[in-house]
């Protein structure tokens, strides 16, 4: 089963990268596929912490090759700058990165155009990172975009930009009354950019099929989470790009019959950062969590994030959209010492039950969770190395999480290091048939 899906089954910020990583041991290629440097995984390999936001986890890696897909938009002086990071750090990267030649561009004015019209949109603010991500996005999607394959050329880039900046100019000094950019100064800096990008610019999509085709191991490493897809999340409190499994397969070039193995990432709680709706939230206080002692701190933008109880109602809307074969459960040490743990099972919204997730934000707010309570453990689920270790009550969680998913677990994490894992079932040589059928005979795997 070498073509592997890691996806985000919340708002992200799920553990994804440490689940990479893992699996990365037995994956000859690691691809990201979608999204910007708005996204983020913080990766812990002998106390030593690393953050990466466009490079694929799988880097850290020696023996991996790494591709930004045509699906990412990218801003040159970060990646160049997390190169740097990570050269300086010891990491190879020449011969192991490459970036499609189709992935677009981010530029100053889509940056001053994303705070611009941020500050507009008055109560319709939805906490963007202000880093030009949507503005590219609406870029490629009105056919303005640049394309990494036209800012390597000198023939082009000058040309394109040229034709670009002027309307966008129009639209900054006319609509927004901001000073309009010079073409000679993003030009010139651009050009530096391509410069030393250009070696890394290749047709990517190719690459990956060949090694589709090859039967070598690739994970696709999704980016952010399930419900902050522009299509399908909690729409207007979404991202820009797809997200979800179908979205990965088509930022990276590959057709959905390709994919052998699609894996869903989610914490034993929940979280989202910024605003939109998170129907189990409860405040840390009344679940007498910390924010510092879970980690719960963007790895992007250093934001709190919001708290809330497992939402197995997500869950499930969420193993739907993407087609989950199996889950890997997150941060389950991080409820320990709880006397007791609730888990949504369901909305009530004025009179009605609903065993999904409503796609009209008016009714998201006014979403009243549905709770089944189980009783915590106190001690004994931080530092185990095996299943059998964790205690009665983290197993029964489990199973219960199971149960109301209709996925099975093939994976928990229970800390930040590597280490702190156990692999129940490889994605790599799982079998979809027995997984399944273990499920449906209600055998818990784990």
């Amino acid at each position: 089963m070498p073509s592997v899906i890691v996806v985000g089954a919340q708002w992200g910020d799920e553990g994804k990268g440490k689940i990479v990583d893992i699996l990365a041991s037995n994956a000859r290629h690691v691809v990201r596929a979608q999204g910007g440097h708005n996204a983020g995984h913080k990766v812990m390999i002998s106390n030593e912490e690393y953050k990466l936001h466009l490079i694929p986890s799988g880097i850290l890696k020696p023996h991996t090759i790494c591709y930004i897909g045509a699906g990412t938009v990218i801003d040159p002086e970060i990646l160049i700058g997390e190169i740097n990071f990570l050269e300086s750090c010891g990491v190879e990267i020449k011969g192991r990165l490459w970036i499609s030649s189709a992935a677009h561009v981010i530029f100053p004015y889509h940056r001053q155009l994303d705070t611009a019209l941020e500050k507009m949109k008055g109560n319709r603010t939805i906490g963007t990172t202000g880093r030009g991500i949507g503005p590219c996005y609406a870029d490629k999607a009105n056919c303005l975009g640049i394309r990494m394959g036209e800012l390597i050329r000198v023939d082009i880039f000058s040309k394109v930009l040229k034709s670009v900046l002027e309307f966008k100019n129009e639209e900054l000094t006319k609509l927004y009354e901001l000073e309009p950019h010079s073409f000679e100064t993003i030009f010139k800096r651009y050009s530096n950019f391509a410069a030393i990008l250009e070696s890394y610019v290749t047709n990517a999509e190719e690459l990956i099929n060949e090694a589709i085709d090859a039967q070598e191991n690739i994970i696709f490493e999704g980016a952010q989470g399930t419900f902050l897809d522009i299509t399908s999340g909690t729409y207007p409190y979404v991202t820009s790009s797809h997200t979800i499994a179908g979205g990965i397969c088509s930022g990276a070039g590959v057709g959905p019959t390709r994919i052998d193995h699609t894996l869903g990432v989610i914490k034993s709680y929940t979280t989202r950062v910024g605003q939109g709706p998170l129907p189990s939230e409860v405040d840390e206080t009344d679940i007498l969590l910390s924010h510092v002692e879970t980690r719960e701190c963007g790895a992007t933008t250093a934001r709190k994030r919001r708290f809330g109880w497992f939402d197995a109602t997500l869950a499930k809307t969420a193993a739907r959209l993407n087609g989950f074969d199996s889950l890997a459960i997150t941060k389950l040490d991080v409820l320990e010492g709880l006397e007791t743990i609730k888990i949504c099972v369901g909305y009530q919204i004025l009179d009605k039950t609903y065993n999904y997730l409503p796609s009209v934000a008016e009714d998201l707010d006014k979403i009243v969770p549905i709770y089944e309570t189980l009783p915590g453990w106190k001690a004994g689920s931080a530092d185990v190395l095996t299943y059998d270790e964790l205690p009665l009550n983290a197993k029964n969680y489990l199973k219960r999480i199971e149960q109301l998913c209709g996925i099975p677990i093939s994976m928990i994490s229970l800390g930040k290091d590597l280490t702190h894992s156990i692999v129940l079932s490889d994605p790599f040589k799982a079998k979809n048939e027995g997984l399944i059928n273990a499920h449906l005979k209600g055998v818990c795997l784990v």
